[in-house]
């Protein structure tokens, strides 16, 4: 029965106010966009914080990004579960909105920042630093107050003016050592901060989108422009955000970037807030009745689940900072699962079934490898930005370390349209790649990325071991494509090829996945630590060759490793048995979880280019919650 404040949810809405759509998309439209804003204004900045402001090591650092890039895609799971049966998508998203407009803000009280100290002969001196970013200086001051500019090489550390400071004009490496004092109460703010943002990811991210699709009847010509309206909103967010927070944190302040940050979350609050009658009762909660109950500990089971959610926070809160707990978890959990649904669908299934389920889950382990490269983004490319990359564009234009963040998903505004009409063109003409050949394709053009990359490195380091800005363009346009070519299709291909009854599990190995690949991400970021005083590089030579070192591994195994798909991808798709996908099933209804498109968008802004509307290969109605791209087979994710 319809609720007195709303209209019956049963019915869809024939409003055409917003651009021919629903009211309701402008809401959602400009609060994902803002959510989204707030998120990758954080992701930009968050590592150049930690070893800049904070001075964690390297390896630290990178750790801490992934435990909590990790975190972020596993938490969403439970979030879709808890708002799918119990509280419904806009008490969900409420929360989430909440908890990260706290964590944004917490993540803007900085403190004074971490202290390094340079001992020599028995003295003590503290290193003083200026600026942020690839302008940051460094100075060595005595007790009395005196100074003197500071710098680092392979040979040891060399002053400009010794005297003040009475120290020799250089000091060799081996006869100083250099130790670091940080501020615990920061320190802690800043690790529970990141886990207000997990988990109200976790509430927030798996749920708008299922609100889009509720406001559209199933055949109602608008819902595919209106996902893409939706999605231009994950996409301005991101680019805005990145460009924005990017600038005012390294150019003014790290509390203004991820002040920004935390305003555009609160905008994006205020929005769905006061959007809430335009929603007209789609998100509310499935049971009504069932959040009146009283739980076990004495409170209603509404209020049960919040106080779980504040609860979560305390294990997100000492994940965040073990990361070698939640690395050792999911390098050990995730492949024995892998290998565990391996084994039961070649032993439980037969037929056509064992062959899709098979060709499905490897699919998803060759997906841990494209995204081990691809999420490098937030951590090691970011900190290659900023030690070896000049960042000028043109005369006196330069832009941030953290801005260039902003090539990914500015290339996605730009070249999704482009492929969905490419993908469409080769469709009619019975050339469009299979599914396993497009997953090649993703993982090839990541691995040549960081072939480019070496290859700047190699022949155009210049004496400062800064390499021009173009061949890290270049190395985000390949991931970019990449990910065009893989990501649209991943979801729609498990939700396809499982079996039914398992649909759900499967999707949670898919997000497994996810997670895995951003731990093993911090592992190849970690191979690319160095030393650091004042978070500048001691050795810069060094650390450029470092970077061309494991830039070339990676890059030549994500080469071979992606050709070896396209390879096997003519048995890979005769294994998905297309020809009677649907047929043998019986056009059974797909289990599928609350805001799946959200759950699987990558870091990469997301796009919906709806160009193929039909019902899938499966005989199922059309998903509106299926996001960016198209499918290879018919359906988008």
């Amino acid at each position: 029965m319809a609720s007195a404040a709303y209209p019956d949810r049963s019915k869809p809405s024939d409003d055409r106010s917003f651009f021919g759509h629903p009211k309701g998309l402008a809401v959602l439209f400009f609060a994902e966009m803002w959510e989204r804003f707030s998120f990758y204004g954080m992701r930009a900045l968050l590592v150049l914080y930690l070893t800049q402001h904070f001075l964690f090591a390297d390896n630290e650092a990178q750790g801490l990004y992934a435990a909590y890039a990790s975190l972020v895609y596993l938490m969403p799971v439970l979030g879709g579960l808890i708002a799918d049966r119990y509280l419904g998508s806009r008490k969900a998203v409420t929360v989430g909105a909440v908890l990260l407009v706290l964590g944004h803000f917490g993540m803007a009280f900085e403190g004074s920042g971490s202290r390094q100290y340079v001992d020599v002969a028995g003295s003590s001196y503290e290193v003083i630093t200026e600026g942020r970013g690839e302008d940051r200086q460094l100075f060595l001051t005595n007790g009395a107050g005196a100074r003197s500019a500071l710098n680092f090489s392979g040979e040891g550390m060399t002053l400009s003016d010794p005297a003040s400071v009475g120290l020799p004009s250089a000091v060799p490496t081996g006869a100083f050592e250099t130790r670091i004092v940080q501020d615990p109460l920061y320190v802690q703010i800043l690790f529970f901060s990141l886990s207000l943002i997990i988990v109200g990811v976790g509430f927030l991210k798996a749920n708008i989108s299922t609100i889009v699709g509720s406001l559209y009847a199933a055949d109602d010509p608008r819902r595919d422009r209106g996902f893409t309206i939706f999605y231009m909103g994950i996409n301005l967010g991101s680019v805005l955000a990145t460009l924005g927070c990017g600038y005012l944190g390294i150019r003014y302040g790290w509390a203004y970037g991820f002040g920004l940050a935390g305003f555009g979350m609160l905008l994006g609050l205020i929005t769905f807030l006061a959007g809430q009658k335009h929603l007209l009762g789609k998100a509310e909660p499935p049971r009504p009745e069932v959040l009146k109950q009283r739980s076990a500990i004495g409170l209603n089971i509404e209020w049960t689940i919040y106080v779980a959610g504040l609860l979560m926070l305390l294990p997100a809160w000492f994940l965040v900072q073990r990361d070698e707990i939640v690395t050792t978890v999911l390098t050990i959990a995730a492949p024995a699962i892998f290998a565990g649904m391996l084994i039961w669908s070649a032993v439980a299934l037969r037929g056509a079934e064992r062959s899709r389920m098979i060709v499905a889950l490897v699919l998803i382990i060759f997906t841990v490898l494209f995204w081990t490269l691809f999420e490098q983004a937030g951590s090691s490319m970011t900190l290659y930005a900023d030690r070896n990359s000049d960042l000028t564009i043109a005369g006196d234009l330069r832009m941030t370390a953290a801005q260039t963040n902003f090539f990914n998903p500015g290339l996605i505004v730009l070249l999704a349209p482009l492929f969905a009409a490419l993908w469409g063109w080769l469709g009619r003409r019975n050339l469009e790649p299979s599914t396993p050949l497009k997953f090649g394709l993703g993982i090839v053009q990541a691995g040549l990325g960081f072939l480019v990359l070496v290859v700047g490195i190699t022949y155009f380091a210049g004496p400062d071991y800064r390499v021009p800005l173009v061949w890290l363009f270049l190395a985000y346009l390949l991931h970019t494509t990449g990910e065009i070519c893989l990501s649209p299709v991943g979801l729609s291909m498990i939700t396809k090829l499982s079996v039914p009854r398992i649909v759900g599990l499967m999707m949670g190995v898919w997000f497994l996945a996810s997670a895995l690949a951003h731990t093993l991400a911090g592992l190849v970021a970690q191979a690319t630590s160095s030393e650091t005083v004042g978070g500048v590089v001691t050795d810069p030579s060094a650390q450029l060759a470092t970077y061309s070192n494991v830039f070339f591994t990676i890059g030549a195994v994500g080469v071979g490793i992606g050709l070896l798909l396209m390879i096997l991808s003519p048995w890979l798709k005769r294994g998905m048995h297309l020809e009677t996908l649907g047929k043998d099933r019986g056009g059974g209804q797909r289990n599928v979880m609350a805001g799946e498109a959200q759950l699987v968008e990558r870091d990469a802004a997301g796009t919906y280019t709806g160009n193929e509307t039909k019902a899938d290969a499966a005989g199922l109605e059309h998903d509106p919650n299926r996001a960016r791209g198209d499918d290879t087979n018919g359906g988008n994710r």
